[in-house]
């Protein structure tokens, strides 16, 4: 036997087992909340272990009858009869089969989460509503409203051992987790189970209990044809289909960011569901789908390939072969009492609070909502159908302000500026007084024809009026786009690249006007941005955790691509970034200061030396005679550079034509003339400092480190 074999059988052997404990009453519970034999639950959950767990595309997704599809079974075997549900189940499979086989999978994760969880906890409502009356030793009513109707009643009225049982169950399953040390040996599902079952057993009180058929390899449930019309029988296939599908795929994602095995492939998921459906259904089963809180007790139990989940459904088979008895000791109302915890449970509140934050609480009150009073299939579409809604306001939507303050008249745009916006923004541009300065702040991710040309024709009228007019675009400039008749690639500016935005009027003249403008332009948008930020640095001081040398080149910016703010570098720029060596008089000593200000009062840990391409000064060197004599300093600093012209003279290369070569190599250089500085080499050679070198291609935007040996430079990935 390998050495990956017997690992895989010491983690998922294990795993497997864990599993068990958890999948095995809670399919007996959805079993029996679904209106099916009890013994479809024990199938699927074989089936979704070894058909889903063997052919799907996740190896750690644990699949079986699923509490969010308990509702629309219950609903199809009211409409068709057990055995109907059965044929309903299998067309479902085909259907997710040929979705799979045409790799569409990933369009069924575009159903809004919203939706998704509003689903599942309207279906943990009703289960909750359903199951008390069973806990309570009644027969639940034909729908959610009808129970909490008569859930006040049977709350008053039922004192029966049942009752006690099924009570007893739901304390042990609340409780269970104050006793960690067995906690973390039995699941609280299997724990709770077993004291309501043993209660049950020694007070020998007359419970409804589990009921198997005598022979069960002889059970004969499986799919007849419905007597019903075909868009009904499809209708209820879609709905089967949809909601297992979704399921199971959003279950996949989630349990692929709990490992770190082989990434899930979700249209053999899809494919391999719907295999499993197919066979559930064909022997009297219940829908299968991928359920989260197997999958999650697999993970964390050490499951790591698919031998956990199909031994998952191996050890369910044993079980109903060989124990059939003891199972069937187990009492509904203890069933009942885990169904019950287990849709309180579907009403996450985590899942709440992240559809609150993205404001989409509407779409998850609705869908759960109408859940519960409508049916499933009801109101997943009015779910999808506010999402959709939702989505077209926000899309549609903008925010249009006009104020005044002690700079001035300002107009704050933000939002997509449609047609539907024209009206907003023509009233709220009228509020602004004639012959007046306007600041207009347009923060637009798109304006459509008319919306320009509102904002246009405003800005014409109020011009000619004797006012002014300054649009400053934050992100794409569709404003400017579209009255200068240029086109441009539709999107946006990434958030670090810059603070300011473009401004679309003449630029003024002279250097004072536009410091002026661009003085202005930070005061009304990057100060908002940094403000706090510097007030903070103002207080604590400085601490840059790096002295960052690079050239005066106006094309670098060195902020913009390392994505640092203020108070991060200590920076110093000078004509090829270049660093004298210690000792040469014929420096001017601006660099040494800056070293020892970095070194000794700031404690840097880092000395990065940032080169570039295409560098002004360092192809100077390779044409002599081309920097005129009326220019002494400069070709006096430049001769710190002729070390680096040496090295590339002597066969050392870098990347590209003479010109890459020598920039590269004259960060390498400078690196060395770092080591020069008794400073520096003390604190490298104790590990207090790090020197780094790296080199900026301008052309491709791309940046390249140095490795560790100085022998080339590696481009750093996007990823």
């Amino acid at each position: 036997m390998s050495a990956q074999w017997r690992e895989r059988l010491r983690t998922d052997v294990p795993a497997s087992l864990v599993v068990v404990l958890v999948a095995l009453p809670l399919s007996l519970g959805i079993a029996v909340a679904s209106g099916a034999p009890v013994i479809a639950g024990l199938v699927s959950a074989v089936i979704g272990g070894i058909v889903a767990g063997a052919l799907g595309g996740s190896v750690v997704q644990v699949s079986g009858p699923a509490a969010g599809l308990t509702l629309i079974v219950a609903q199809t075997v009211a409409t068709f009869g057990w055995r109907g549900a059965c044929a309903v189940t299998v067309a479902a499979g085909v259907l997710q089969l040929g979705l799979g086989a045409s790799r569409v999978a990933r369009a069924a994760l575009a159903v809004s989460p919203a939706v998704v969880h509003g689903m599942l906890a309207g279906v943990g409502v009703v289960i909750v509503l359903s199951q008390l009356h069973v806990l309570l030793g009644d027969a639940p009513q034909a729908s959610a409203l009808a129970n909490l109707r008569a859930l006040p009643s049977e709350l008053l009225h039922n004192h029966t051992p049942a009752v006690f049982v099924g009570v007893l169950t739901l304390a042990v399953l609340w409780g269970w987790r104050a006793v960690p040390s067995l906690a973390g040996i039995v699941p609280a599902p299997l724990a709770a189970i077993v004291v309501g079952t043993a209660v049950a057993v020694v007070t020998g009180w007359d419970l409804q209990r589990v009921d198997i058929p005598d022979d069960i390899l002889a059970f004969d449930m499986g799919p007849i044809w419905p007597d019903a019309s075909p868009s009904v029988f499809l209708a209820a296939v879609g709905a089967v289909a949809l909601v297992a599908s979704v399921e199971s795929l959003l279950c996949a994602v989630a349990v692929d960011r709990m490992h770190d095995g082989p990434r899930v492939n979700l249209d053999r998921e899809l494919a391999g569901q719907g295999a499993a459906n197919i066979v559930a259904g064909a022997l009297g089963g219940l829908p299968v789908a991928g359920v989260i809180v197997r999958s999650t007790t697999n993970v964390n139990a050490g499951g790591r390939s698919r031998l956990s989940t199909v031994l998952h459904g191996v050890w369910i088979l044993v079980l109903v072969l060989v124990a059939a008895p003891v199972i069937e000791l187990i009492p509904l109302p203890a069933l009942a009492a885990l169904l019950v915890y287990t849709g309180v449970q579907m009403v996450n509140l985590t899942h709440a609070q992240q559809v609150h934050q993205h404001r989409e609480m509407p779409v998850y009150v609705l869908t759960m909502v109408a859940v519960v009073v409508l049916g499933l299939f009801e109101g997943v579409l009015v779910g999808m159908g506010c999402a959709l809604l939702l989505s077209i306001w926000r899309l549609t939507h903008a925010t249009v302000r006009a104020y005044q303050d002690e700079n001035g008249w300002h107009v704050a745009i933000e939002g997509s500026l449609t047609f539907l916006a024209a009206p907003q923004l023509t009233r709220t541009l009228a509020q602004v007084p004639a012959g007046v300065a306007v600041g207009v702040e347009l923060n637009a991710d798109f304006m459509d024809h008319a919306a320009v040309t509102a904002l246009h024709d405003w800005r014409t009228a109020h011009e000619r009026g004797g006012g002014s007019v300054e649009v400053h675009e934050l992100h794409h400039h569709w404003y400017a786009d579209a009255i200068t008749g240029r086109r441009s690639p539709a999107r946006k500016m990434h958030p670090t690249a810059w603070l300011l935005p473009r401004v679309h009027r003449a630029v003024p003249h002279g250097a004072r006007e536009r410091l002026a403008r661009g003085a202005r332009l930070f005061h009304r948008h990057g100060a908002r941005r940094v403000g706090p930020l510097l007030a903070e640095l103002a207080r604590t001081g400085q601490q840059p955790t790096q002295l960052f040398i690079t050239c005066a080149d106006s094309r670098i910016v060195p902020s913009m691509i390392t994505s640092t703010g203020p108070g991060d570098l200590f920076t110093v720029r000078n004509v090829g970034n270049l660093v004298p060596r210690h000792g040469d008089g014929e420096h001017d000593g601006s660099v040494p200061a800056a070293m020892d200000f970095a070194l000794h009062v700031l404690q840097v840990r880092t000395i990065t030396v940032c080169g570039h391409s295409g560098c002004g000064a360092l192809a100077a060197l390779l044409r002599p005679g081309t920097l005129p004599a009326r220019m002494p300093d400069l070709l006096r600093w430049l001769r710190h550079a002729e070390p680096s012209l040496h090295r590339v003279s002597q066969g050392a290369v870098g990347d590209g034509d003479h010109l890459t070569q020598l920039c590269q190599q004259n960060v390498v250089q400078q690196l060395e003339n770092l080591m020069s500085y008794p400073a520096v080499a003390e604190r490298v050679h104790d590990g207090r400092l790090e020197l780094v070198g790296m080199y900026f291609d301008i052309a491709t935007s791309r940046i390249h480190l140095l490795d560790p040996t100085h022998t080339r430079f590696t481009p750093v990935s996007s990823h």
